[in-house]
């Protein structure tokens, strides 16, 4: 297959990095040269600044990895070509052109892998398979929280720079570290409201650095999220609560126990050997070959990704306005 890999950031960098590592080196990449990191290890491969020209290499599968806010004026050309398309999180900084998109790929008759790598997770798929047992008895409550010091992300730029850091190009800690949105559907079902709180008063950024949210599952299960940037060390952990047990998963352990409380005994499941973080990606990118050559569905479709985005949308549309958000009658807007 041929891949263009469209943005040589940090996550592009990363998945030429694994294209490579399984035997894939048909690429081309699309640019904007923008990027300080060293340009080295693309000096073999094909290098286009402009869509039109990147897009007569009729590549097969299009990775979307530039900053999020411009990810659909890469994506929509890329459908229509008729591209299968991995795209990273969040699908865009608004719900505004999905829509385009989801036509686009019906015209050009492609599908769409959303990149929310933790779906690839083996501690939250051991969850689902608990939650999908009844393991836990009657889910009663949930809790996550996830906080990274953002300044210390990319040692090589000016994080105030960075995509995650600007309005313009799609920043902002609910869209940078939206992937919660998109595990807590997948493991609990529906959001049917929500309410959140947003600041910028930890880094004084034009995007907010830390946000509270309050979640109403369609199931009636509170949730609770906190996201930040500010948190030193970092900390990235899921809790559940239910009448018979309760787990707790924190990202970067090699295990996840859920507690059965009757017996008072803690069941360990321990992670495959070798199981790092890049292991995600590459579980992600195995699923998106066999995508591309239609052997299976997007584990995380473009309706998943819509759904998150929505999500996050209705965060900030709480935040701005005060006002608990029905997700049945939201209609949209920032994200």
């Amino acid at each position: 297959m041929r891949f263009l890999i469209a943005g040589f950031g940090s996550i592009g960098r990363r998945h030429l990095r694994n294209l490579l590592e399984l035997g894939e080196r048909d690429i081309v990449l699309l640019r904007s040269q923008k990027s300080t990191l060293p340009t080295d290890e693309i000096s073999e491969f094909p290098v286009e600044t402009d869509l039109e020209k990147a897009l007569a290499h009729k590549p097969d599968a299009v990775i979307i990895a530039n900053p999020t806010a411009l990810h659909l004026q890469v994506a929509i050309p890329a459908a229509l070509a008729g591209c299968s398309i991995l795209m990273e999180k969040p699908l865009s900084n608004s719900l505004e052109g999905l829509l385009d998109l989801q036509k686009a790929l019906e015209s050009g008759g492609s599908r769409c892998l959303v990149g929310y790598q933790y779906r690839f997770h083996p501690g939250l798929r051991k969850i689902k398979e608990w939650l999908n047992a009844d393991a836990l008895g009657r889910l009663t409550s949930a809790q996550c929280l996830w906080g990274e010091y953002l300044p210390d992300w990319h040692p090589w730029e000016d994080y105030r720079q960075s995509y995650a850091a600007r309005a313009d190009l799609g920043g902002g800690v609910v869209n940078t570290l939206s992937h919660p949105f998109d595990y807590i559907r997948w493991l609990l079902g529906e959001v049917a409201s929500l309410y959140a709180l947003t600041s910028v008063a930890g880094l004084y950024l034009d995007v907010e650095d830390t946000a509270e949210i309050t979640m109403r599952m369609e199931s009636l299960v509170p949730v609770s999220l906190h996201l930040d940037y500010l948190r030193r060390p970092g900390l990235h952990r899921l809790e559940l609560i239910g009448t018979q047990g309760s787990v707790i998963w924190v990202n970067g352990q090699t295990s996840v126990g859920l507690y059965h409380a009757e017996e008072n005994t803690t069941e360990v499941f321990t992670y495959p050997p070798g199981f790092e973080r890049n292991t995600l990606f590459l579980d992600e990118l195995r699923h998106f070959f066999r995508v591309v050559r239609n052997e299976e569905t997007p584990i995380c479709s473009l309706e998943d990704g819509m759904a998150a985005q929505r999500l996050t949308a209705a965060v900030h549309a709480s935040a701005g306005s005060g006002s608990v958000i029905d997700m049945e009658t939201f209609a949209g807007g920032r994200a």
